[in-house]
């Protein structure tokens, strides 16, 4: 029996930062073209009268710096929040994906926390290095060794196109481009046991799957694996995505790609391009896409329980407490 409520798979956090560092953000925030009017702050207490408001029981927390110490030092943060809340925070733990050695010790690390990591949390593209890179074969089998649930956001910091910041839109040609270079390098052919949830319900992955089904295995395609229209539909249908941001337009072909028990429930909470009102809005659509395509709501909001055992046992014994 799962947990009363929603889980959601899709929530950022940040660490504590200095007025000097905050303003430095924002700085950084700006020359990206992403406009937003004051620093970004987090923390788990400002964040659960939203997670009420919502009904999410417990949300997935991720946070993905990009030097060794920094990632290190947000996932001990991570890791304290959960000891902190534990039946409401869960933690991927961030993996540094341009250094294979240095994933696997940080998992070792997951390993030894007072509450272990319930996942892992990937960049499509860190420090430029991508997740089709086959330096990363040894963290792929160590992760599918363990089963690992991985979920993947694209590269949200980088500079958009046009003039726009790259939350808009860019992140979902981002996701598209990089989990197509996996399935030709044969990584989802490789480590099954891996669950791969691509965040933003698969951004332009999901649209562009048939496409993929119906040209990507012609003689014109390279193809050195022989990648059969068959093998590409049953990987593309294996894989997890989300529904943060994207579910009015995105929920509908995700669905069409993965299945209703392969879409989990993402909010795109605790950075500063969601508000309450989309958020609120986004988890509406998925209520009401389910019911137009099955007929029936509140799969999407409880399928990420399972992927997650022991925070849906965390979960319960806090509803039995209260």
């Amino acid at each position: 029996m799962a947990p009363n409520g929603w889980l959601d798979i899709h929530g950022h956090f940040t660490v504590p930062m200095s007025d000097e560092a905050l303003q430095e953000q924002l700085e950084l925030f700006h020359s990206v073209n992403f406009m937003v009017s004051q620093p970004w702050t987090w923390t788990p207490e400002g964040m659960l009268p939203y997670l009420d408001s919502a009904n999410v029981t417990m949300q997935m927390l991720s946070y993905l710096p990009r030097t060794l110490d920094a990632l290190k030092s947000a996932n001990d943060y991570g890791a304290l929040i959960v000891k902190q809340h534990p039946s409401r925070f869960g933690l991927l733990l961030a993996l540094p994906t341009d250094n294979a050695t240095a994933c696997l010790d940080e998992i070792k690390r997951g390993d030894k926390f007072d509450i272990p990591n319930d996942g892992y949390a990937l960049l499509t593209v860190y420090n430029n290095v991508t997740l089709s890179d086959d330096s990363l074969e040894p963290l792929y089998e160590e992760l599918d060794a363990r089963g690992a649930v991985c979920h993947v956001h694209p590269d949200a910091n980088k500079n958009g196109t046009d003039g726009r910041p790259s939350p808009l839109i860019d992140v979902a040609f981002d996701t598209a481009r990089v989990a197509t270079d996996m399935l030709y390098k044969g990584v989802f052919r490789r480590y099954p046991n891996i669950k791969f949830v691509f965040g933003h319900s698969g951004g332009a992955l999901p649209v562009l799957s048939g496409r993929l089904s119906l040209l990507g295995a012609e003689s014109w395609v390279p193809n050195p694996l022989n990648l059969t229209r068959q093998e590409i539909e049953r990987s593309l249908g294996n894989l997890y995505v989300d529904t943060a941001a994207t579910a009015k337009t995105g929920l509908s072909p995700a669905l069409k790609m993965v299945g209703a028990k392969h879409v989990v429930y993402g909010a795109d909470c605790g950075v500063p391009c969601s508000t309450d009102a989309t958020m609120a809005e986004n988890q509406q659509d998925v209520v009401d896409i389910e019911n137009q395509v099955l007929g029936h709501s509140g799969s999407i909001a409880s399928n990420g329980w399972a992927l997650f055992p022991a925070a849906a046992k965390r979960a319960e014994d806090g509803q039995k407490r209260k």
